[in-house]
């Protein structure tokens, strides 16, 4: 795992603040897909427990594995009782329990390449169902957007995590589902979009950046130079369109 996907955990708390959560329509998307009622799930890469949370207060006996003790911890003061949590990466789980439902919020993409589909299999019953939840919060204005992408130009060309696999945006099937599809353990995939409108006022946008990868690998004097520069540029609120695609496939067969 790289040090960018680590580097979260020194904001923990503003992840928790600044980053959006996950509605109802996740969950119906989920179980609609799922057929059937999903009574255990896994996390990977659960962070401060957002999407924990959608599940475990619907009744679903979640067990959130997260790499970072200090999002963990967060993640712990927040979810449920009754939660199950694991520090550790998706690497260094190990096949054992299986769950009726595998997924992973904002995170699957610090997972590694190799050997990822075997292992989510191996973790999930015949016929349950993996799910990738995603997507950028961007600001809905252009112009915004434009003078944002400028004034952070000078020190970072872009703060975008590109697609894992090199699939081009205007693909119609985007990343993970790419994979999937070609996955000999995954099946009746799909993808669907969730629309997400809101507005933020500009600190809490530029706290919202706090916690993004890019920024976080900055050294800390351009990092406050950067922000700096965008609140002189944005308007007090912002509006904010920030889309979850939603990934679905379902497990082939029987586990070995």
């Amino acid at each position: 795992m790289s040090g960018r996907a680590l580097s979260f955990g020194v904001m923990a708390e503003a992840y928790e603040r600044f980053r959006p959560g996950y509605g109802a329509e996740l969950f119906d998307t989920v179980t609609e897909y799922a057929g059937r009622p999903v009574r255990t799930a896994l996390e990977i890469g659960a962070g401060t427990g957002k999407a924990t949370r959608l599940f475990a207060e619907r009744g679903v006996a979640v067990t959130a594995t997260e790499p970072d003790g200090a999002m963990l911890a967060e993640l712990r003061k927040r979810v449920p009782t009754g939660v199950r949590t694991v520090q550790a990466a998706f690497e260094d789980l190990r096949p054992g329990e299986t769950y009726g439902l595998v997924y992973a919020a904002a995170a699957l993409h610090w997972t590694e390449p190799e050997g990822r589909w075997s292992r989510m299999a191996a973790l999930l019953e015949a016929g349950g169902v993996f799910a990738c939840v995603g997507g950028p919060v961007e600001l809905a204005d252009p112009a915004v957007e434009e003078a944002v992408r400028a004034a952070r130009a000078p020190f970072l060309e872009s703060d975008d995590v590109p697609s894992p696999d090199g699939t081009p945006p205007e693909q119609a099937m985007q990343w993970p589902g790419t994979e999937l599809q070609r996955s000999e353990w995954f099946g009746d995939v799909r993808q669907t979009v969730i629309e997400r409108r809101f507005t933020m006022t500009a600190h809490e946008f530029v706290g919202y950046l706090s916690t993004v990868s890019a920024y976080l690998q900055l050294p800390d004097p351009v990092r406050e130079q950067v922000f700096d520069r965008i609140v002189q540029v944005l308007p007090e609120t912002v509006g904010i369109a920030a889309d979850i695609t939603v990934h679905l496939a379902r497990r082939l067969g029987a586990n070995a």
